[in-house]
């Protein structure tokens, strides 16, 4: 492969089509072509593109982990990318031999030097595919690839080659390597892991299958955040893998904060190169059982912790200047920082152009004059909204972006009524006014249907950025709209919320809020809420809560920890027409969470369906879901581990939760699977096909209709158990207890419950002394054999409580 080549594209500033309608959904918005892919559109048009296989190679890319050949990221303003890639193809017969081509992006191929296939659909994260004759000689041919894409902030950015032909096709790599040092590196790619995966002691170790035959050096970087992406690592590190050895271990993981890290590992062997993107998260905070402290204190405290171990991001500013430091050089690095993502209008500066009028209007005289003047100056120049002209990639369309550009409107407005705004050409007053009839919008549609990004520990955060400043800045209607609504987020928090992690299902996902809950900046927001969690580096909302004066309702507080012995059950909507309902089962030691009926067999995006979280261990969760992608490790919507490649129908009546999966004829992965975090449990055991859980007072129990494997090797190892079959079903079964003799007695049971498909294809569950369950994929589930109806159509929980299910 060459290095990636990356310009920035950005075409010429125009208006865009406002396609939001307030009514939001999860998944994949059509927004039109933006001016760069107009510009796009304009050069492939007439461009040529010349040859080249000359080109310096940066790396290799080898089969294992991804069937396609991928360069997925994030871009946060229009750029464009190119790469080339060459390997040299040997067919069994020479002549015309048959590919499908599959990309996301634009496609170029040459064989021996002849341009053969241009393929350019250029759809924006959308797949598309075509067919093409590859002539190959007897001898082997050279084949070239320039593969490019327009990134307009997240892009999928891949190609697939796969042979239609029966026969066999050999692929030689044209660069001096060994077969055993491809095999070598081949293998180290596909099966490394972090061990453990949560670094607790400040030592990042990876782990891989098989012994190394010679040193390997292995770099390690870790980049900053998306919205710092121009600071250097947070980690450039390296070790050597030795021959005869399985482990390496990278030093300065110490010095990291508690987070969830993107890794980016490097393998060497001489001049050949891999690279490989994994995670990690690193975690040392302790607990904190703030609940005999006021509200008022655990804010302050929460403060001074942000403001000496924040994120370099405007939150961590507010904090400072909150607490009562001076505006020093970290402040005015900051700002500067906030500054430029404004002005340069990166993707999700509207997160951070909330922030930074809060700290205009509450913490300016603290500020140098020319520190002021810049403010107002970006505050002038932004672009609001796609009536405004711009040639931006900026995301205007999703629930948690449009609430944070119409409160930027609305509150830059009030703080500079009578100054003219350039991008629009309005007036202060004219951009508040239009800002408050945007925002009523939004407001009518988020309460009537409510959240499609329910219990989002990725973007409640996000909208607590808007609906703290509209609470704490705002005034009359949209003022007491924005407490109602936070009152609301709350309810729902406080509900999921079990020992200081924020969990359940979740509206939108990604795997570092499955696989760090305590991580998410929603945890501190828990923390200072309700009393007990942690504290970490999150200041992108967690510091307007803390510096302002809304207070969460007392219903909140109260649903957050259930009496010992007691449970509690919450059912409640969320989402345009229904699409969730949401049901809670959850005990002071166990909580089960589900995404009842949705969209069965629809293409899924980042709703997380159903969840089990133990409160023994921050880390102890599992949950079920079909992957929805190759790469254990990838970041697509949906990933791997978060969301579905095809939506199942889900149930769940009080303690237990049925999935019915079915994938289809075409599914990319003909698996399902459970994630357990097998290091975070007193006990994983296999009784039968369960897999039985137990940690603390909590137990739970996962069936499927298939056989269910342990993956034993790479990154599925310790966490993964799949289940083959496009039609499959799967129940999670929640229970406590006090000791070992109770968690006998739940296995004991397990031993009476069946699982099975009956005659109608119905999955049914059988439990001793209890009525049968079975769920249809177009009826629902019913209740020995009588419909059961979703108690509660409203989008404000209703919560029962009764003693908690023990066996």
């Amino acid at each position: 492969m060459s290095a990636v080549e990356a310009r920035l594209y950005p075409g010429e500033p125009a208006l865009a089509e406002d396609r939001v309608n307030y009514r939001f959904i999860n998944g994949f918005v059509d927004v039109g072509d933006l001016p760069c892919r107009v510009a796009l559109w304009r050069e492939i048009e007439t461009r040529r593109v010349a040859f080249r296989d000359d080109f310096a190679i940066d790396g290799l890319y080898l089969p294992g982990f991804n069937r396609r050949v991928e360069f997925s990221g994030f871009w946060h303003r229009p750029t464009r990318l190119a790469r080339w890639l060459k390997t040299k193809l040997v067919p069994a017969r020479a002549g015309g031999h048959a590919f499908r081509l599959t990309t996301c992006g634009g496609v170029r191929i040459w064989v021996d030097g002849v341009e053969c296939a241009v393929f350019e659909p250029f759809r924006r994260n959308r797949e598309s595919e075509t067919e093409i004759r590859l002539p190959l000689k007897a001898g082997g041919s050279e084949v070239v690839v320039l593969t490019e894409e327009l990134a307009e902030r997240d892009a999928l950015w891949y190609f697939e080659l796969t042979s239609l032909g029966l026969d066999t096709l050999t692929a030689h790599l044209p660069v001096a390597i060994s077969g055993a040092t491809v095999g070598l590196l081949k293998d180290l790619a596909a099966e490394v892991r972090p061990d453990p995966l949560h670094v607790r002691d400040g030592r990042l170790r990876l782990r891989v299958e098989r012994p190394a035959s010679v040193d390997v050096t292995v770099r390690g970087r870790i980049l900053p955040s998306v919205h710092m992406s121009d600071k250097p690592p947070l980690l450039d590190a390296v070790g050597i893998l030795e021959s005869g050895e399985t482990l390496v271990e990278l030093p300065g993981a110490d010095a990291l904060a508690d987070g969830h890290h993107p890794l980016e590992l490097t393998f060497a062997v001489g001049d050949n190169r891999v690279t490989r993107h994994i995670a990690f998260a690193t975690f040392a905070a302790p607990f904190r059982d703030l609940s005999d402290r006021p509200l008022a204190e655990r804010k302050a405290l929460a403060l001074d912790y942000a403001a000496a171990n924040g994120e370099a991001r405007i939150g961590r500013a507010i904090a400072m200047m909150a607490s009562g430091r001076p505006a020093d050089a970290t402040v005015h690095a900051i700002i500067a920082d906030t500054l430029a993502a404004v002005d340069e209008r990166r993707d999700c500066s509207d997160f951070v152009m909330v922030p930074l009028l809060w700290l205009y209007s509450d913490y300016r005289d603290g500020l140098p004059e020319a520190t002021r003047r810049e403010i107002r100056r970006a505050a002038l120049d932004y672009r609001y909204w796609v009536d405004e002209p711009g040639n931006d990639v900026m995301w205007f369309w999703s629930e948690n972006h449009v609430l944070c550009f119409h409160v930027s409107q609305y509150l830059a407005g009030r703080l500079l009524p009578e100054e003219t705004f350039s991008c629009s050409g309005r007036s202060g007053s004219e951009q508040a006014r239009l800002g408050e009839e945007r925002l009523s919008k939004w407001f009518d549609s988020v309460e009537h249907h409510g959240l499609a990004e329910w219990n989002s520990a990725a973007y409640y955060p996000i909208d607590f950025i808007g609906l703290l400043a509209l609470e704490h800045l705002g005034d009359g209607a949209i003022r007491a709209r924005a407490r109602a609504l936070l009152d609301r987020l709350m309810v729902m928090i406080g509900l999921h919320t079990l020992a200081g992690v924020p969990a359940g299902t979740m509206g939108r996902a990604y795997d570092k809020e499955l696989r760090a809950g305590p991580l998410t900046e929603l945890a501190p927001f828990a923390t200072v809420a309700f009393g007990k969690g942690w504290l970490n580096d999150g200041v992108a909302a967690l510091p307007m809560f803390c510096a302002g004066g809304y207070e969460p309702p007392e219903a909140a507080c109260a649903v957050v920890e259930p009496e010992p012995g007691k449970a509690l059950t919450a059912h409640y909507v969320q989402g345009h027409d229904e699409a969730a309902r949401l049901a809670l089962y959850k005990t002071a030691a166990v909580q089960l969470s589900s995404m009842v009926d949705g969209k069965p067999g629809g293409r899924g995006h980042q709703q997380h369906v159903v969840d089990l979280r133990f409160a023994s261990d921050p880390f102890a969760r599992a949950w079920i879901n079909h992957p929805g992608e190759d790469d254990p490790w990838g970041n697509q919507r949906p990933s791997y581990w978060a969301g579905n490649g095809s939506l199942p129908r889900v149930a769940q009546y009080e303690n237990v939760a049925m999935l019915l999966f079915d994938l289809g004829e075409n599914a990319r992965q003909s698996f399902t699977h459970a994630y357990v975090q097998s290091d975070a449990f007193d006990a994983v055991e296999r009784l039968g096909n369960w897999i039985v859980l137990r940690a603390g007072r909590g137990f739970a129990a996962l069936l499927a209709t298939s056989p269910i494997e342990a993956v034993a090797a790479g990154p599925g190892a310790g966490i993964e158990f799949r289940a083959e079959g496009r039609h499959c079903g799967w129940v999670a079964l929640a229970g406590e207890g006090a000791d070992s003799a109770d968690f006998a007695t739940f296995r004991d049971h397990l031993a009476g419950v069946t699982v099975s498909f009956d005659a109608a294809g119905r999955l049914v569950l059988d439990r001793p002394g209890r009525t049968a369950l079975a769920l249809d994929w177009d009826e629902g589930l019913t209740d020995d054999g009588k419909p059961y109806v979703f108690p509660n159509r409203s989008i404000d929980p209703a919560v029962r409580h009764f003693d908690a299910y023990s066996f």
